[in-house]
Parts: C-alpha cells; structure tokens; sequence
C-alpha cells in the first residue's frame, strides 16, 4: 500500500492543529492592542512561511531521523553540538512547565467560581506554593506512566481548537444576532487604527509573536507523507500561513470588539479568554456555558499538556543520549525504566522557576505576564538550531538529496536561514526587557529584567557543564594500567 497519501490540505490542518490556538491570539492582543493585527500579517510573511519550509526541506532531506532538530543537527555539523540541541530543546521547557500549575489554577478558578477572583485573591506566595505541588504530583504521576491522561488531553487539546475557531466565528457574528452590542475599541473601521507605532516598546514584544508562530519542526514527520512533497507540501505551508493569519486577523478583531484597544484590562493574558467567552455567551443569551465548556476543556488539556512536556521532551533528551556528554547518573534507570534523576532534574529546576516570583513579583496578573513573556524569551531559543541545522544544510549543498527544496540556490538558502537565526535572535534578547512601567515599580522591573536575562544564560550553562562531568565519570571508570592507553 502506498504510504503516501496526504494531500497538502491534510498537511495544512494537521500543522494547524500543532502550531495555533486561542492564548496566541490574546497575549498578543494584550501587548499590541488591534495594530496587532498589522504585526501578523509581517511576522507570518518575513518569517512563519520561511520557517515552515525550511523545516520542511530539512523533514525531506533527513526523512529517517528520529531525533529531530538534533538529528538534523549531528547530520550537517558535530555530535557535540547535536547535544546542545538537544539539551535546548529539553531545557527551554523548564519555564514552559512552571506555568501550567498557575494556568490550571486559572481554569479551575473559573469553572467553579464563574470569574478570576478565587486565584487573583489569592497572595503570591501561596500560589507559588499551590503551583509546587501541583507540579510535584504530576512529577511523580508521570514516574508511573500517564497514557491515559494523554488521551483524555488529546480530546481536551482538540476541543479547546475548536473553541478556539468558535471564538472567531461567534465574535464576529454577535454584532448581526444581537444588535445592541457596542464595540469596545473605537474607529474600527479606520486604516489608522491597525498601525502600530515602531518604536523600542514596540519591538520588545515581538517575541510573544515569533513564540505564537514557533513549533512548526513538528510538521517534519509528514513531510515524506504527502503524495508529492515537491509541490503538496509547500502547498500545505501556503494552506497553514494563510489559515493562521485569517485565525490571528479575525481573532485580534474580534478582541478589539470585545476589549477597548486603548484601555486593555490589566488581567487580559490572565483571564481575557475566559471573559470573552462569558461576555460572548451573554450576547448570544446563553450566560457562561461557553466560558464553562472552555474553562473545563482548557484544565483537562493544560494537566496533560504538563504530563507530557514533563515526560516526552526528558525521552527526547536522555532515550539515545551519548555518553560522551551525559553523565551516567543523569542516563540512569530504574528496574522500570524510569528516568529517575532526569525527572529530578526536571523538579529541582522548575521548581525554582515556580517559587522565583516570592522574590520580585506583586500579583496574580504580574505573575502571568512575566512567565508568558519569560516563555517568549526562552521557547524560542530551540528553533535557533532549526535555522543553524539549514544553514549547515546549505553549506553541504552536493552531501544531501532532498524530495522537496524550499530554495534550489544553496547562497540564496543559507540567507533566508540566517535571516530566520538573526530575526529569532533579536526578537529573543528585545523580548528580555520588561513589559512593566519602570517609575511604577523599580523592583518589579529589576526582578523580570535580571531573570529574563539569567534563567537562559544558567539553563544553557547547565547544558554546558554536563559534558564536563561525563569526561570526569569517563576517567574515573578507565582501569589505571590502562590511562596510560587513553
């Protein structure tokens, strides 16, 4: 049977599924306001479509790799730094997992009380602490295997996409079902009103879009899949970028309908999603069952999102890890197979990230802001290793054969690769400025700008040192009449 039988449709909806959902929308919205609308139609033509046909030329080419951005690494350059992406790609998770406590507190708070008060009451202390335990559970729930979960957290993940979609199309048809709905932002239908000023505030926030767009090497696997990779799957890329805008363009309009573009609630990346469904379900005379629905669809999916991003990215690391840059207490097993020290790594480090805010952070709102714009700091950092992977690629230009080429001029592929690194770079260390007013509060500003700057510069120092202890380990188990030998 032939196993190619994805046409680029197919490719599209499934990249679709992987890369977008509704948060991408509001935190986006909560920084840009509706000139938001202006930044996506730039970041998905300068950079999304490059990005995803780059990762589908280096999905072509290394078709029978199965670690990944890391294979695609230790084919075009060294095994050395196939482990740094590796680790990268680990790492970069840390902060990603210390926020999903806070967000399922979030949704638990509203499926049982109705709105955002039973967390944002809550001192910050206290939901550090909350936030510990929650983690700590799934750590060791994840020890003993969680395949069901994950199942359940499939179904939630695709129900909150549809949700997501339902957004959109209930949004931007409230207006002719009930017609005493206001717009929030005025002058909607003004040009102006989409322009956004480019000034230093303005390129802080793009990585909250370059971490929107992200994730798009997940699409490899299908590359090979589709009937006629040359022309289906680029097609499929077209397909997602354009489903993607109509999703970011549409979305951001219908937040400008529901939240005034120049007044953005203080607690939007905190509760606008749920309070856009609440205000919509009152539009359309149905009270909070939309906010309801999405409320209990995003716990069920944030808790299996944390389950598996404690345990699928440690596989990804330590499951071929070479021993020449992993240290063997890191590698070990139990009589099960568990990874026992990696998940204990995996603790130690995001457990600190969780309890970091009893240091520096006042509220619930202020909370959610610097983990999300922390994330937008730090996730992206493994796509840089896309872009160098593609580089290298074209470098080697005659050592590779590939079904689909998104580039046949290897110099004119190597810059649209550097470009991507340069973008995805810049957009990471402006994103490291906080998003706070500094004459509001110096000590706030201090504490997310120094750990905006430090938590990647100790995580990728981690990585570093490893090898170090490997080569220590290596020497001590060397027999002494055989040193001499090494």
């Amino acid at each position: 049977m032939n196993q190619k039988q994805l046409r680029w449709s197919s490719v599209g909806l499934i990249a679709f599924s992987m890369v977008w959902g509704l948060g991408n929308v509001v935190n986006n919205y909560a920084q840009q306001g509706i000139s938001v609308v202006t930044s996506w139609l730039l970041i998905l033509a300068l950079y999304f479509i490059p990005y995803a046909l780059i990762v589908g030329q280096l999905g072509s080419t290394f078709k029978e790799s199965k670690g990944g951005v890391s294979s695609w690494v230790e084919n075009t350059s060294t095994k050395r730094l196939a482990y740094y992406a590796a680790w990268t790609y680990w790492v970069v998770h840390i902060p990603y997992l210390a926020q999903k406590p806070q967000t399922i507190l979030i949704a638990l708070g509203w499926a049982v009380k109705g709105d955002g008060t039973m967390v944002s009451a809550m001192p910050i202390k206290l939901v550090a602490i909350i936030s510990l335990l929650i983690f700590l559970l799934f750590l060791y729930l994840s020890t003993k295997g969680l395949s069901t979960l994950k199942v359940i957290g499939g179904l939630a993940g695709t129900a909150m996409f549809v949700m997501s979609i339902l957004f959109i199309l209930l949004a931007v048809g409230a207006p002719a079902v009930n017609s005493g709905m206001k717009l929030a932002t005025p002058d909607m239908g003004s040009l102006s009103t989409y322009i956004p000023k480019f000034n230093f505030s303005y390129f802080t926030t793009i990585s909250m879009l370059v971490f929107a767009v992200g994730g798009a090497e997940k699409i490899s696997p299908y590359v090979n899949q589709t009937k006629n990779p040359a022309k289906e799957f680029p097609r499929g890329m077209i397909f997602l970028a354009a489903m993607v805008g109509v999703s970011a363009i549409l979305g951001s309009i219908a937040m400008g309908m529901l939240f005034a573009s120049n007044n953005i609630p203080e607690d939007l990346m905190t509760n606008g999603a749920y309070s856009a469904f609440q205000q919509l379900g009152n539009y359309y005379g149905i009270g909070n069952t939309l906010m309801i629905i999405y409320a209990l669809t995003n716990t069920v999916g944030q808790i299996s999102a944390l389950a598996f991003s404690i345990d699928a990215p440690l596989r990804i690391l330590l499951a071929d890890a070479d021993p020449m840059f992993v240290p063997e207490w890191l590698r070990k097993r139990t009589a099960k197979g568990t990874l026992r020290n990696g998940y204990l790594l995996t603790g130690i480090l995001v457990g600190a990230i969780i309890l970091l805010p009893i240091l520096g952070i006042g509220n619930m709102d202020e909370l959610v802001k610097w983990m999300t714009n922390l994330n937008s700091v730090v996730m992206p950092l493994r796509y840089l290793w896309v872009f160098f992977a593609y580089m290298m690629l074209n470098k080697a230009w005659k050592n590779f054969q590939s079904e689909y080429k998104f580039l046949k001029n290897p110099k004119l592929g190597f810059l649209a690769g550097a470009w991507c690194f340069a973008f995805t770079a810049f957009a990471c260390i402006l994103g490291m400025v906080p998003k706070i007013d500094y004459a509001a509060d110096p000590k706030a500003w201090w504490f997310q700008m120094i750990s905006n700057i430090l938590t990647p510069i100790v995580l990728i120092l981690l990585g570093m040192i490893l090898p170090a202890i490997a080569r220590r380990d290596k020497n001590k188990s060397v027999p002494v009449n055989q040193l001499g030998k090494v």
